[in-house]
């Protein structure tokens, strides 16, 4: 098939190897352009714009696609499908209605579940089972359209986000090329999402890691690991913003933000119910530590009560 692709993130990196691989022509590549980043704050290409350019693709870097001139670019390709996988930008309706086969995206959730910006994040932190990947045929709505294909996986106790990523990001890049070999067979018929399990997975803010030991103690683990490796979880104290990288359930005792030592010199925190042992923590420009060494060079004595967040988060879902 003669397709083009639109994505940015490492996410999308997979899917548009295994499409080259699979033998369709990719005639155009589109991404976000590149962007100043790190200390020296050179131009950045993103990690599908590198890809890319190591296959020999043309890449396309629009800074909007709303213009006239971008939709007759675009319509001109004359395309088969095009395959959209975690791209940054809104495909206007010209955009979507160019290819025979329409626009088909690769969503990281079981739909209509988590809907929206951050599914990978908000299914950890809900304390979902599982989760999954979508193809979906693309409508104007946000995540809205009609479903081709969906591969499950379960999400452990041990799961963060960047194992999850990784694992739907490979299952995804193997299902969009089932989905295109089924829309060419004809095997394949779009099914509307129900009506019933919409969750909206609203985007991330850095603010939203603040732990607030009010909340569960299972609720602080799974946002630990929800969260890892970015925005990241932390807590303040002594004027410096901790950050806690990985935690485990324990019995704590005292008020919310209470601290007590461990026999093992780990630190326990009291939460709303049950508590939560710190097991690796990082102090700012400071490299990760267990929590045990850590203690060595950051005094938490037992009895500190860690301050509550003046930030309130965001609930984890809203109806779409």
């Amino acid at each position: 098939m003669k397709i083009a692709f639109l994505g940015t993130s490492e996410f999308a990196v997979p899917a548009l190897r295994a499409l080259v691989e699979a033998g369709h022509d990719v005639a155009a590549v589109y991404t976000r352009a590149p962007k100043a980043a790190g200390r020296g704050q050179q131009e950045r290409k993103t990690p599908v714009h590198q890809l890319a350019e190591e296959l020999g693709l043309p890449v396309r870097t629009p800074k909007s696609l709303k213009s006239e001139e971008e939709a007759a670019s675009f319509e001109a390709l004359d395309l088969d499908a095009a395959v959209v996988v975690s791209y940054g930008h809104i495909l206007p309706k010209n955009f979507l209605d160019a290819p025979v086969l329409g626009c088909i995206n690769i969503h990281g959730s079981l739909l209509p579940r988590w809907r929206g910006a951050a599914p990978i994040h908000r299914a950890i932190l809900a304390g979902d089972s599982e989760t999954g990947v979508t193809t979906m045929r693309m409508d104007e709505g946000l995540d809205t359209g009609p479903m081709l294909l969906a591969e499950r996986t379960p999400i452990s106790a041990a799961d963060t986000a960047e194992t999850v990523h990784d694992r739907l990001a490979e299952l995804g890049a193997v299902l969009i090329v089932s989905t295109l070999d089924g829309l060419v067979a004809k095997s394949i018929e779009p099914v509307p999402q129900p009506d019933g399990g919409v969750t909206y997975a609203h985007k991330l803010g850095k603010e939203e890691g603040l732990l607030d030991w009010r909340r569960p103690a299972a609720e602080l683990e799974r946002k630990v690991r929800a969260f890892h490796p970015w925005p990241g979880t932390s807590f303040e104290w002594n004027g410096e913003r901790i950050k806690l990288l990985e935690a485990a359930l324990a019995l704590a005792g005292g008020a919310p933000g209470t601290v007590a030592i461990g026999r093992d010199g780990f630190p326990l925190v009291a939460c709303g119910v049950g508590g939560l042992k710190l097991v690796t923590l990082q102090r700012p420009g400071k490299a990760a530590q267990p929590a045990d060494a850590f203690l060595r060079g950051f005094a938490l004595p037992a009895g500190t009560v860690l301050p509550m967040p003046s930030v309130v988060p965001l609930p984890q879902s809203r109806p779409s």
